[in-house]
């Protein structure tokens, strides 16, 4: 098919996105700021790793430089530093952003040659804390939600490319970073109950619908916002029924 980049790749939803976008017969560079982790994935799915701070636009620009051809961006990268906004500073919240919007912005700014000349697209991975506001976690719901804003706002303004911009918002996922969450049995159970589909996302649940923005079936599909979460943003009965359940002691 052509070339796939995947930021963030060197694990969770990226590892799994670079697998998926390989088996569709893509070339994979996996970019992550752990260069080693990117070693590791590009080993595995025979692509190229490059190891890059993607908050660093002289890094990114050396990238765009020693990259011929694109078909697939996938902004992927992200922080989720934990934080009340009672206590958040100015400087935390401004390293989210640098991660979260920034770089896919610049991102875009870089590649959107590469992609028009192939007809390609670009994928960014939001949350569903977009949707859903999410106590404690500072800077991140902001952030993803303006990566949905401005997945929309590419689709517009970059339509006379030819390039498509679209957003796949993950819900609850099994990946390293929820490992400790995931890991208590009684509260993994109590989560799976509210999902609708009755259990948390595997890394290729995600993987699969960034195929599908990426693949031709989706030729006619522009700036939209897939939440792929089991049903969990919809979910607003289930969680009323399980409050009302709450014995007190």
């Amino acid at each position: 098919m052509g070339h796939a980049l995947v930021t963030g790749a060197g694990r969770g939803i990226g590892r799994a996105i670079a697998r998926r976008l390989t088996a569709d017969g893509h070339r994979v560079i996996a970019v992550d700021l752990d260069e080693a982790a990117a070693k590791e994935v590009a080993a595995e799915v025979g692509g190229r790793a490059v190891g890059c701070d993607v908050t660093d636009p002289d890094a990114l620009r050396a990238l765009a430089a020693s990259v011929a051809s694109l078909d697939v961006l996938v902004n992927n990268a992200g922080i989720f530093p934990p934080a009340k906004l009672s206590t958040l500073t100015a400087e935390q919240f401004r390293q989210v952003m640098d991660v979260n919007v920034i770089a896919p912005l610049l991102l875009t700014q870089l590649f959107v040659p590469h992609l028009a000349a192939s007809g390609g697209s670009v994928v960014n991975i939001a949350s569903m804390s977009a949707k859903v506001p999410t106590p404690g976690t500072g800077a991140y719901s902001p952030s993803k939600a303006a990566l949905v804003s401005l997945t929309k706002l590419c689709a517009v303004e970059f339509a006379h490319t030819g390039v498509r911009f679209n957003a796949v918002a993950p819900g609850g996922v099994r990946t390293e970073g929820a490992a400790q969450v995931s890991a208590d049995p009684e509260r993994e159970a109590r989560f799976n109950d509210l999902v609708p589909l009755g259990r948390r996302a595997l890394p290729e649940d995600i993987a699969d619908v960034v195929s599908f923005f990426a693949s031709p079936d989706a030729r006619y599909v522009t700036g939209q916002v897939l939440y792929v979460d089991g049903g969990l943003t919809e979910a607003t009965v289930s969680f009323l029924h399980a409050a009302q359940n709450v014995r007190k002691p």
